[in-house]
C-alpha cells in the first residue's frame, strides 16, 4: 500500500496587520488583557485592497511550485476550500490555475479542479479528497494540489470582529511525501446545527455560546469514533496535537477536554487521582445533572495540575505560535496550527521524523474529523523554507481609521476603490472586474 501525504506546504499572510493591544483595545476601551489572555490572539492579519482569496491561494500555490520544480503537467488536481467565496457557480480553484498559466508554460486544462465548503474543515477534507483520489489510482503519476483560502471578516461591532484573520495555506498531496503520511484511521462527529453560518451573507452569524459547546461536542465524538477504529489514545503516543484555532483561547478548552478523555483509566489518571481524585464515573451519581458538576470541577482542578500544564505546553502550545499572529484563517487554521508545530520542532533541534501528530479538524454546522499524520524524513527541509515570519514581520501596521478602511474594502456591500498600503512586488493582484462581473487577476513582476 502506497504512502501518501502532505510533501510541501506553504504559507502567505495578508499584508495588513492590525494590533489588538495597541490598537483595537484602545479604541474599544477595553483591557487589552482581553485579546492577549482571554482569546490568546496580539495581531490579526487583512488583505491589502489589492488581495483576496484568489491572490492569497495563488501566491502561495505559486511559490510552493516553484521551489518543488513543477510545472503545470506535474499537477492533475486543484482543490480549494474556503468559506469566503464570492462565486456560487465558479470555484476559486479556476481563478487560481487562471492566475498560475500567466507565469508557468503549459495550462492546467488537464486538471480536475474544484471548491470544497463545510465551514472550516472544508481544507481537511480537500486532502482526504486529494488522498483518495491517489490512493484509487486515478492521478495517472501526478500530484495534486490543495488551497485552504480565506479572509475571515465580521461585521464591525460584531463580537467576533478580534478573531479576524485572512490568509492562504497551499499543500501539495503525492505519494511518499517528504513532510507528513496521513493515516487510514480517521474519527468523526457530525450533527446539524446552527451555531455559525452564512445564508447569503457575506458576514457570519454566530452563536458564540452555542459555537463553542458544539465545537467541543464534536470534537469529543470524534475522537471517540477514531478509538472506536484505531484503538484507545494515550497522551505518549503523539508529539503535537494540531487542532482548529478559530483563537488560540478555544484551543485551550479543546485541549483540557481532550487530556481528560485520553488519561482516563491509564496510569496518568492513578498518578493525578493522589492531587485531585479519580474521574468522575457517571454510574456513581444519581442523577446526570450532579454528575456532570462533578465532571466540571473535576475538570477545573485538572487543569491547575502540573501534570496537564506540562504536557499542553509540550503538545498543544507549539501550535499556537503562528495564529496568536493572524488570527482565524477558517480553512486554513488546522493547517497553520501543524506548521507552527513543526517549525517550533525545527527551532529547537528536535527531530521529528517517525513521530506522530494528532491533528483534529472543525467545521461549525458542524463536524470534527480527527486523524493521525506520521512526519517523513525530508520535513526539516520542507519548514525551513517557510518565511511566515518575514512576512508577518513585513506586515503595515494598520491605524484604526486605516483599518476602517480596509474593512469597507473588502464589504461586498461597498464600493472597492481604495488606495492600497503597500506595494504588490512579484505576487497576483486583484485588478478589476470583466464584462460579466467577474473579477480580474494579473501578476506584478
Amino acid at each position: 500500500m502506497i504512502d501518501v501525504g502532505i510533501d510541501a506546504a506553504e504559507i502567505w499572510t495578508g499584508k495588513l496587520k492590525l494590533d489588538l493591544a495597541e490598537t483595537f483595545a484602545p479604541e474599544k476601551g477595553d483591557d487589552p488583557g482581553k485579546y492577549t489572555k482571554g482569546l490568546g490572539l496580539y495581531e490579526s492579519s487583512f488583505p491589502d485592497t489589492y488581495e483576496d482569496i484568489v491572490t492569497m491561494g495563488a501566491n502561495a500555490s505559486k511559490r510552493l511550485m516553484e521551489r518543488n520544480d513543477l510545472e503545470p503537467d506535474d499537477i492533475g488536481r486543484i482543490d480549494v476550500a474556503t468559506e469566503s467565496s464570492f462565486d456560487n457557480s465558479k470555484p476559486i480553484s479556476t481563478y487560481i490555475a487562471g492566475c498560475l498559466e500567466q507565469t508557468f508554460d503549459g495550462d492546467f486544462h488537464h486538471a480536475n479542479k474544484g471548491e470544497r465548503k463545510f465551514a472550516c474543515v472544508a481544507g481537511t477534507q480537500a486532502i482526504d479528497d486529494a488522498y483518495n483520489w491517489i490512493r484509487a489510482g486515478r492521478n495517472r503519476g501526478r500530484a495534486a494540489i490543495v488551497v485552504a483560502t480565506d479572509t475571515a471578516l465580521y461585521a464591525r461591532g460584531d463580537p467576533g470582529e478580534a478573531t479576524q484573520g485572512a490568509g492562504a495555506v497551499a499543500m501539495l498531496i503525492s505519494e511518499d511525501p517528504s513532510l507528513v503520511t496521513l493515516s487510514d484511521e480517521q474519527g468523526y462527529g457530525s450533527a446539524d446545527e446552527t451555531d455559525f453560518l452564512k445564508p447569503n451573507q457575506q458576514f457570519p452569524s454566530v452563536d458564540g455560546k452555542r459555537s463553542v459547546q458544539v465545537y467541543l461536542a464534536r470534537m469529543r465524538e470524534a475522537v471517540e469514533d477514531y478509538e472506536s477504529v484505531a484503538g484507545e489514545i494515550h497522551p505518549d503516543d503523539f508529539v503535537y496535537a494540531p487542532f482548529h484555532t478559530p483563537f488560540p483561547g478555544m484551543v485551550r478548552k479543546a485541549a483540557l477536554l481532550a487530556y481528560r478523555h485520553i488519561t482516563r483509566d491509564t496510569e496518568i489518571e492513578e498518578a493525578l487521582a493522589e492531587q485531585i481524585g479519580m474521574q468522575p464515573r457517571e454510574a456513581e451519581f444519581d442523577d446526570e445533572e450532579t454528575f456532570l458538576d462533578a465532571v466540571s470541577d473535576y475538570t477545573d482542578e485538572l487543569k491547575e495540575t502540573t501534570r496537564y500544564q506540562e504536557w499542553y505546553e509540550a503538545t498543544i502550545d507549539p501550535t499556537l505560535d503562528i495564529a496568536r499572529h493572524v488570527g482565524n484563517w477558517y480553512t486554513g487554521s488546522v493547517h497553520v496550527a501543524r506548521l507552527a508545530a513543526l517549525k517550533r520542532a525545527h527551532e529547537a533541534g528536535r527531530d521529528m521524523t517517525d513521530e506522530r501528530l494528532f491533528v483534529a479538524s472543525y467545521g461549525s454546522g458542524a463536524q470534527a474529523e480527527v486523524h493521525h499524520e506520521t512526519v517523513q524524513e525530508g520535513w526539516k527541509e520542507e519548514i525551513t523554507q517557510l518565511n511566515i515570519d518575514e512576512q508577518v514581520e513585513a506586515r503595515y501596521d494598520l491605524d484604526f481609521a486605516e483599518y476602517e478602511t480596509v474593512h469597507d474594502a473588502h464589504d461586498h456591500s461597498k464600493d472597492r476603490d481604495y488606495e492600497e498600503f503597500t506595494a504588490p512586488d512579484a505576487e497576483f493582484v486583484f485588478d478589476g472586474w470583466g464584462r460579466m462581473g467577474e473579477r480580474k487577476y494579473r501578476y506584478v513582476e
